[in-house]
């Protein structure tokens, strides 16, 4: 096992955590997935889970909001203090509340086979909100918030299919939006769009992230490198070594690290 290596937020000016993992244990059955996690998330930050392929960072992701829950077998040991007061693995803690508060992008664009405006209004009217006025105003926002409003606005009952991967990822993080998270998480979120599309999505993280936390997995240290404030570094399970990103690429304090941001693990 190795010995994590943590950048301690207090030596951070202006940043406080959003989450804080505590001795995260995750088993996907009876195998040891996750051990021992211990991870600050800052507020109104972008934070990026790099490493390689089955190390855990989807896996640590989808902990965060309670996406393990769908399938038997699975379990959590340990916790994920949100605002320094709700453990949301709890098991009092109803997993649909924390899928309000913690929304999800998932690697490929996902919309539903509806209308654009419905793809959006769909966490609303999951909540009973029916009420044209509203559902009008808050679809204009979160439209707003993903930079596509200007895009669709003639035509958002059209379906959601025709538009292109960029534009349906930039619907997703729309739908995303709507039920006003505080933490936005994105699992490999370009990996599916050519580079126009991921510049547009790049940039559009770095601006919601003045109005919500995001954690993000990306397979890619240069997007990292461009998009994130905080990085952590996982590897066979473990986190390793997590910090300022500027230091954690130009230097690290682990060998791990260090081999996997020169190439020489992957």
């Amino acid at each position: 096992m190795v010995e994590n290596t943590v950048d301690p937020l207090s030596n951070s000016i202006n940043v406080k955590p959003k989450a804080e993992v505590n001795n995260l244990n995750f088993y996907y059955g009876s195998f040891h997935a996750l051990k021992n996690i211990n991870l600050l998330v800052p507020e109104k930050q972008v934070t990026a889970l790099i490493g390689p392929s089955g190390c855990g960072k989807t896996t640590l992701l989808r902990c965060f909001n309670r996406m393990h829950d769908l399938y038997p077998g699975n379990r959590y040991e340990g916790e994920i203090i949100l605002d320094t007061e709700l453990n949301i693995l709890g098991r009092q803690v109803d997993p649909i509340e924390v899928r309000m508060r913690i929304s999800m992008v998932f690697q490929k664009p996902n919309p539903f086979p509806k209308s654009i405006y419905e793809n959006v209004a769909y966490g609303l009217r999951v909540r009973g909100e029916n009420k044209r006025s509203v559902l009008d105003e808050r679809v204009e926002q979160a439209l707003r918030g993903s930079a596509l409003w200007e895009e669709v606005k003639d035509r958002l009952n059209d379906k959601a299919f025709n538009l292109s991967g960029g534009q349906q990822q930039r619907l997703c993080i729309a739908r995303a939006l709507i039920s006003d998270p505080e933490i936005i998480l994105f699992d490999e979120p370009t990996s599916a769009l050519d580079p126009i599309a991921t510049a547009s999505i790049e940039e559009l993280m770095r601006e919601l992230k003045q109005q919500v936390t995001i954690l993000i997995v990306t397979h890619s240290m240069q997007q990292a490198s461009r998009i994130s404030d905080y990085t952590a570094f996982m590897y066979l399970g473990e986190l390793v070594e997590s910090g300022k990103t500027e230091r954690v690429f130009s230097a690290p304090l682990h060998k791990q690290t260090e081999d996997y941001v020169n190439g020489l693990i992957g």
